[in-house]
């Protein structure tokens, strides 16, 4: 049996949790955003003793690599690599988008032709994904201005966009027969499943080298107001 840890720190609730084969048996949340560096190890330790299992029964780490709060990514990262480097564990990141992709691709399968997440960077801003009906990926994570989404509304057919993304997005993705399912929240239950799935075909990454994504390009935008 393979069990995962789960570490997500990168928006206002903290997450951890412990899952089997892709099954999760415990989770635990902090709702406190300031305080996700203290509640972390506390909360791991009692996933852990509900499970009646160590830390070194662990096979891997999963850790929620961003977009998201800078400081929130860094203890999430720094968290999950302390455990890899100690006890010579492999490391996994799942990107938030590509986890809600995810969450609405295991829930409709062949339902859609294309499963696009959008979370809001800031103001005419986005990160954005796009996967197929088999989830092989067609845009890989990125972060771009408004003015270049449209650009990218090029699938034909029915598309789900999932994220925090409102419905003014219609007006920039015209071309596309669009519905919106609007969470941020990373479901624990398809983000397990996605994470046992990277374990068995060894998509880990360098310990070394990992940095979560939270590095935006830095865009300018012509003023609303007049002069």
């Amino acid at each position: 049996m393979v069990h995962i840890l789960h570490i997500d720190t990168s928006g206002a609730t903290g997450i951890v949790a412990l899952a089997a084969d892709g099954r999760v048996l415990h989770s635990r949340a902090n709702t406190d955003t300031r305080n996700h560096a203290a509640s972390i190890n506390i909360m791991i330790e009692e996933l852990l003793r509900d499970a009646n299992i160590t830390l070194n029964d662990i096979d891997a780490v999963s850790v929620c690599a961003g977009p998201g709060s800078y400081t929130g990514l860094r203890i999430g990262t720094a968290t999950a690599k302390a455990f890899c480097y100690a006890l010579d564990k492999p490391l996994l990141a799942a990107n938030k988008l590509v986890l809600l992709a995810y969450e609405q691709y295991h829930k409709h399968l062949s339902e859609y032709d294309f499963y696009v997440a959008i979370l809001v960077a800031r103001e005419q801003e986005y990160f954005l994904c796009s996967h197929n009906n088999k989830f092989d990926s067609v845009i890989a994570p990125i972060h771009l201005p408004e003015a270049e989404l449209a650009a990218l509304d090029t699938w034909n057919g029915r598309v789900l966009v999932t994220g925090n993304s409102n419905e003014n997005i219609f007006n920039v993705l015209t071309n596309s027969k669009i519905e919106i399912v609007k969470t941020e929240i990373v479901a624990i239950n398809s983000w397990a499943l996605y994470a046992f799935e990277q374990y068995k075909c060894n998509r880990t990454v360098n310990l070394s080298t990992f940095e979560p994504f939270y590095l935006k390009q830095v865009f300018t935008h012509n003023s609303k107001k007049t002069m």
